[in-house]
């Protein structure tokens, strides 16, 4: 599939039992599974995994598209380190 060529895969997490599984959700085939001692240990794997990084946008950006955004990050920390000292 040409998305996730370009784009890279987008992966969903779940569990069945001690087994972690997961799947491309663009539908490209991609897909694999993991055992882990527990049900929990997996559970905890899965959530920990399977979430969008929206929330951290900007943080973890991409040097490309998103290097003027990084670089605000990176002068207001700076500014925020220097009042504190």
């Amino acid at each position: 599939m040409v998305h996730c060529r370009i784009l890279g895969h987008r992966y969903r997490f779940s569990t069945e039992g001690e087994t972690m599984t997961w799947r491309c959700q663009r539908g490209c085939g991609a897909a694999g599974s993991k055992r882990y001692p527990t049900a929990a240990d997996a559970d905890r794997y899965a959530a920990a995994f399977d979430r969008e990084d929206s929330a951290d946008l900007g943080r973890r950006a991409p040097l490309v598209g998103l290097l003027p955004l990084r670089v605000v990050r990176a002068v207001r920390a700076l500014r925020g380190r220097r009042a504190n000292d």
